[in-house]
């Protein structure tokens, strides 16, 4: 399996990049992960709504040609469907057995995604009911795959 994040602008906050770099690694056994950090766009101090809709249309134009071809489209977004640890894990290896080696998750930037993501993605995933900032849904996305990684193999999940 293939599987890339995408998602706009860097990561920030040093302990949540040694987070992702910390999971990036453990995944390396697994499967072949890249997280693909697309343009930001950088947000007005106080958006109106047109800034907000001009925000998610740049930064989902700049994901949408990051796509690559054959990919399954997985979008993060808060009204997507919600899984427990082994219901994705689940989820990821019935993806596996009907031909889909290749995923491309989508994360949005500060303000969300832009509809056109979410009508693009063959499935949307909810990480929580909790809200995150787009840098700790990185995290918590690599944690969870890793997780996945490890109940699809067998192997203890919880320490």
């Amino acid at each position: 399996m293939r599987i890339r994040i995408l998602t706009p602008g860097k990561t920030k906050a040093g302990h949540i990049a040694a987070g992702q770099k910390k999971y990036l690694n453990r995944l390396q056994p697994y499967t072949k992960i890249e997280l693909v950090l697309t343009a930001a766009v950088k947000v007005p101090a106080r958006p109106s709504p047109a800034d907000i809709k001009g925000v998610k249309m740049a930064e989902a134009k700049n994901i949408l040609k990051s796509i690559l071809p054959g990919e399954y489209v997985i979008a993060l977004a808060e009204t997507g469907q919600q899984f427990s640890s082994p219901e994705l894990a689940a989820f990821l290896q019935r993806l596996l057995d009907q031909g889909n080696s290749r995923l491309a998750f989508i994360i949005g930037g500060p303000l969300g995604l832009a509809p056109e993501i979410l009508q693009r993605a063959q499935q949307q995933l909810s990480l929580s009911t909790l809200t995150f900032t787009h840098e700790q849904a990185r995290l918590i996305l690599l944690e969870q795959l890793y997780r996945c990684f490890k109940i699809n193999s067998g192997q203890p999940y919880h320490y």
